[in-house]
């Protein structure tokens, strides 16, 4: 198809004559910026004094998306250092739980340690195995048995207070029925006053004092120990202190934790002598007799 020459292409020759202003504008551009000269360096800076501070607006968005990818990365730095702090507070709650649970069975080891008894009873250290408690018989069981030596009837406690006693024996295992118990009844003294009472379990955490002499002569706050009337429970084991409900009935604060049962003191009771001969005890002398 034969070209129209009425119509000449103007298109082709500007574009190149476009490119070859552009080039050698660029290279003139660069060697004067690139010629080291007094002359040619206050060109330079007169040149940027004149163009750079109003050129700010251009610049302003790559200002912007610099600031902006900055942010996000400090963002991200953020967030990575929130998550090891989270992982890190995670580990240092776990580790005071430990730390806690130690603190605590080791105070309840002093306890057993440190407690003073009768120097004639001896004992028997075991560790709670399971809470068999429930609304009508609280009791627990222990990891010592009659391979041990138990007794039916013998007297727990934990570091400080009176728990309960012995009320069944298998060989590897004991079950200690609570003086919270509903069943436990427990003769005390109350001091200083002495007076004679009995503690019954209700199965609430505050057992209430029956059987009181005179009420008059006991205090909110006073001692309760055993009495070892009947000869369950050896005499002077700390059961707690008086103290009054909302309905002015007295009752005990016990002394042992037993919202952490986890060591037991099994004592061995040795229990009294037994008299067979008490005619010749009671019969008095004849006369003339040598003593």
């Amino acid at each position: 198809m034969a070209r129209d020459r009425s119509n000449p292409d103007y298109a082709a020759p500007f574009r190149r004559l476009l490119l070859s202003v552009l080039v050698l504008g660029l290279l003139a551009f660069f060697l004067v910026w690139r010629i080291d000269s007094p002359r040619v360096e206050q060109f330079r800076a007169r040149v940027i004094d004149r163009f750079v501070p109003n050129m700010e607006w251009a610049m302003a968005p790559v200002t912007g998306a610099v600031n902006l990818l900055r942010d996000f990365q400090s963002y991200s730095r953020l967030s990575e250092q929130n998550q090891e702090l989270r992982s890190e507070l995670r580990q240092m709650q776990a580790w005071k739980e430990a730390a806690l649970q130690l603190e605590q069975e080791n105070a309840r080891l002093l306890d057993l340690n440190n407690v003073r008894l009768d120097p004639r009873l001896t004992y028997i250290t075991g560790v709670v195995l399971a809470d068999s408690g429930s609304p009508y018989r609280q009791s627990v069981l222990l990891n010592v048995g009659s391979r041990d030596g138990l007794v039916e009837g013998w007297a727990t406690m934990d570091g400080i207070g009176l728990v309960g006693r012995i009320s069944g024996v298998a060989r590897s295992t004991a079950r200690v029925l609570l003086l919270t118990d509903s069943s436990s009844r427990i003769p005390a003294v109350i001091q200083p006053a002495g007076q004679r009472a009995i503690v019954a379990g209700d199965n609430t955490p505050a057992p209430p004092i029956d059987f009181l002499e005179n009420r008059d002569l006991v205090r909110p706050g006073d001692r309760i120990v055993s009495s070892g009337d009947g000869g369950v429970f050896p005499a002077g084991l700390l059961i707690g202190h008086v103290a009054t409900d909302p309905g002015g009935r007295l009752r005990v604060r016990l002394a042992a934790d037993f919202e952490r049962l986890e060591y037991l003191r099994v004592l061995r009771n040795p229990g009294s002598e037994t008299i067979t001969d008490s005619p010749q005890i009671v019969s008095p002398l004849r006369q003339g007799s040598q003593p």
